[in-house]
């Protein structure tokens, strides 16, 4: 009997023990996660369109000779910048300077027969008044010299193109830029003239400027011309420069070159419903190259005031995006906005669905759910590192 007394006796001392334990040790409930909350940022901002194109040269020039004969020298090293009026390529002229040797004194003999045919003529006139000679005579002097300055005429014009011919055996730069490698070696016949099969010798690029050519679809080119008629046509055609535009090469990482949109093409082509674009941009240093890839931007709308938030904050639900916002009460709501173009700093416009004072949840998003309380803590806008 007093076994089975001091076995109760213990069973209800662990009893009261076990519940004296569990009192003691229960947990509180949770603070509320805290979170940082900024409103938008308000900017003055213009929606840009991106397309792909590829550079182009201002201007672009084949060096075809226009004598023919046996090249005789090449002035100019591959890939060198030449000048406006740089000799590149000579063409043997000794028989160019023995036609124009010949011309020069065919001048001269048409010349003195002019002289001749003039003093017979003075001689004729007083003849004829005399009656000395016939009339039929007199008119025969008189085509003579006509004949003899007809003779000149022509004998001056065959030293004219005598000496354009010696003058066409060097081959001097049209215009300045970057020469490519010669396509024919000292000592080749070339082929010349301005007709037929001329032997191609080099080609000529300009470098700066140097044009960007792209092209866009109509439904672009019917909102730009819309931006026209408040004064912001694309292109400004005859009106100066047009619209400031951007680019980036493929290696860059933002539009960091400038330039200008110089001209839009007046047909949209048929096949493809495009329409093609063109912009101009300095290259004083030889970066951009004719043939180059690049991405370009170009203005498609009026400056207009816009809320901005860090491209970080923006979710996805399906194909709906939207904000989660804290309002006055501490609790996270969600809003569903619609998204404009992201700026640099990683700032994304929202065009709908949030007002200047709401506050977004900028950084602690993973502890944040729609509906619960959190701790709120703001700071400016800014975009979040990635």
């Amino acid at each position: 009997m007093r076994g089975a007394g001091f076995a109760a006796a213990l069973m209800l001392a662990t009893f009261v023990a076990g519940c004296g334990q569990g009192d003691g040790q229960k947990a509180a409930a949770p603070p509320p996660p805290a979170v940082t909350v900024a409103k938008p940022e308000q900017r003055t901002v213009s929606d840009y369109d991106e397309y792909v194109g590829r550079f182009t040269a201002v201007d672009s020039v084949e060096v075809r000779a226009r004598v023919s004969g046996y090249l005789d020298s090449i002035d100019f090293k591959d890939g060198q910048m030449v000048k406006q009026g740089d000799l590149l390529f000579t063409i043997d002229k000794r028989s160019f300077q023995i036609a124009l040797d010949q011309a020069q004194a065919n001048l001269t003999q048409a010349r003195s027969n002019v002289t001749f045919t003039e003093a017979d003529l003075k001689r004729a006139q007083q003849l004829v008044t005399d009656k000395s000679i016939t009339e039929q005579l007199f008119e025969q002097r008189s085509q003579a010299y006509r004949n003899a300055q007809a003779s000149v005429a022509a004998a001056d014009a065959a030293v004219r193109q005598a000496q354009l011919d010696v003058q066409f055996t060097e081959l001097r730069a049209p215009i300045a830029g970057r020469i490519g490698d010669r396509r024919v070696s000292p000592g080749n016949l070339v082929t010349g003239g301005t007709t037929g099969n001329t032997t191609l010798l080099a080609t000529i690029v300009s470098e700066n400027p140097i044009h960007f050519e792209f092209t866009f679809d109509e439904a672009s080119y019917l909102r730009y011309q819309r931006m026209a008629t408040h004064g912001d046509d694309i292109a400004s055609r005859g009106r100066g420069p047009g619209v400031d535009v951007a680019l980036k090469l493929i290696d860059d990482k933002d539009f960091a070159h400038q330039g200008h949109m110089d001209f839009v093409d007046n047909v949209i082509d048929p096949s493809t419903g495009t329409i093609r674009g063109r912009a101009v941009f300095a290259n004083a240093n030889g970066m951009f190259t004719p043939g180059m890839f690049a991405r370009i931007r170009v203005p498609a709308s009026p400056p207009y005031q816009a809320l901005l938030v860090p491209d970080a904050a923006i979710g996805t639900e399906q194909a709906r995006k939207y904000v989660l916002t804290v309002n006055a009460g501490n609790t996270v709501v969600p809003k569903y906005v619609t998204l404009g173009q992201v700026l640099p700093g990683d700032l994304r416009v929202i065009k709908e669905g949030l007002g200047a004072d709401d506050k977004v949840i900028v950084d602690g998003l993973m502890r944040a759910r729609p509906g619960i309380k959190v701790t709120p803590q703001e700071k400016t806008a800014q975009a979040q590192k990635k």
